[in-house]
């Protein structure tokens, strides 16, 4: 099991993310296409699969695609964005994630574009 499968609590495989946002397989292909979110490969079958916490209240997490740009611009991987977003950060308290689902969109976007420079 790799790191990052340890970090983030729960995935949920492709088909799962579909029924969770009451769309089709090929908008989640779609959705991912366009960095509203961010998969990998988890497990020994390596599925294809997406953060739990990515979806709140049948939604994908409002400022998560903008997140998700701000990190692939300072030149982050999807594996190394998974891992910021899911490591504990004592100063914020909790992940950069949780911060996202409370709505402290600012402070994370802010802390993100830092990583750029």
């Amino acid at each position: 099991m790799s790191n990052l499968e340890n970090l983030v609590a729960e995935w949920l495989p492709l088909p799962d993310v579909a029924s969770q946002l009451e769309v089709s397989i090929k908008k989640v292909h779609s959705l991912l296409d366009e960095r509203a979110l961010v998969e990998a490969r988890i497990g020994d079958r390596k599925v294809r699969a997406v953060p739990a916490a990515f979806i709140m209240d049948g939604h994908i997490v409002d400022s998560l695609k903008g997140t998700i740009s701000v990190l692939v611009d300072a030149g982050f991987s999807d594996e190394e964005l998974l891992t910021w977003l899911f490591t504990a950060d004592d100063s914020l308290p909790g992940t950069p994630m949780q911060a996202l689902r409370e709505g402290r969109k600012t402070e994370i976007r802010r802390r993100a574009q830092a990583l750029a420079w």
